[in-house]
């Protein structure tokens, strides 16, 4: 699920890359979404410095991908948001919050299952945070 370039140019550098999670959840302002749940795919992106554990081969010199899936698993299978606007900015801000080493995050967020007319792989958001920018959740 790789969206668009947006942000390509405005973040450059090393980062951490997770593509295709994917979680069900029970976000929506419908009844039955939040009834019945609906699957959600996640792309996140995390630009950190990745020299140290390149040149250490040592884990503690860099961020788990696991503790990013952890955070993102946490807020889609957690409380349930109206938008995923919310959602987005949830997984964003902790991100941020509990990995200072990460200076940024870009997150897509879809929903494969919409009721639109006609074929769609996905319908979502895509946002992009920067560590000054984050809301402290």
């Amino acid at each position: 699920m790789t969206s668009s370039n947006v942000g390509q140019g405005e973040m450059t550098g090393d980062k951490l890359v997770l593509r295709g999670l994917q979680f069900h959840g029970f976000h929506g302002v419908k009844v039955e979404e939040r009834k019945l749940g609906q699957k959600f795919l996640v792309d996140v992106d995390a630009w950190m410095d990745l020299q140290p554990a390149g040149v250490s081969d040592t884990l503690s010199d860099t961020i788990s991908y696991t503790a990013i899936y952890r955070i993102v698993k946490e807020v889609l299978e957690g409380s349930p948001h109206n938008l995923l606007e919310s959602v987005t900015e949830s997984i964003a801000s902790k991100i941020l919050n509990d990995h200072p080493r990460i200076s940024a995050v870009r997150i897509v967020l879809g929903k494969p299952h919409v009721a639109v007319v006609g074929p769609v792989d996905y319908l979502g958001v895509e946002i992009i945070r920067r560590r000054n920018s984050a809301v402290k959740n």
